[in-house]
């Protein structure tokens, strides 16, 4: 069983939309979890968007729109709040649920089957893109 970690406040995740951190398994795998404004406080999903494992959050926050999370590579969106699709190329499918409390305004894991590990994302050694899908355009924005 792993112990309750402090992550951040709820004020915080309110002002900066969301909360990036990573966490691990008890086989040592780990994953990067979102937290993201919801009506009774906040809510705790993986970082991948169902479809195709496209990060939600690429280092630099989360996309919403009308209270939903945007994935950036096909414009999947899913419910703050219940983690749902129901549209795009992910309908139909949930955001995995990570647990989460809200103590005296602060935020804390309490998800039995995950350990804390960081704030941020996973150090995976990527080519540098953060996620970000590839291009062949010589545009850069």
């Amino acid at each position: 069983m792993a112990a309750q970690a402090m992550l951040t406040t709820v004020e915080h995740v309110d002002e900066e939309g969301s909360f990036l951190f990573t966490v691990a398994d008890d086989y040592g795998v780990k994953e990067e979890v979102i937290l993201v404004p919801c009506e009774d406080g906040v809510e705790a999903w993986h970082n991948r968007c169902t479809h195709e494992d496209f990060r939600l959050d690429r280092g630099f926050g989360v996309i919403y729109r009308e209270g939903e999370i945007v994935c950036a590579k096909h414009g999947s969106t899913f419910d703050t709040c219940s983690g749902f699709c129901d549209n795009g190329d992910a309908k139909d499918t949930t955001l995995p649920h990570v647990e989460v409390a809200c103590e005296d305004g602060d935020v804390v894991l309490v998800d039995e089957n995950y350990t804390f590990l960081h704030e941020g994302g996973i150090d995976d050694g990527d080519d540098g893109d953060g996620g970000m899908p590839g291009s062949t355009s010589s545009i850069g924005f």
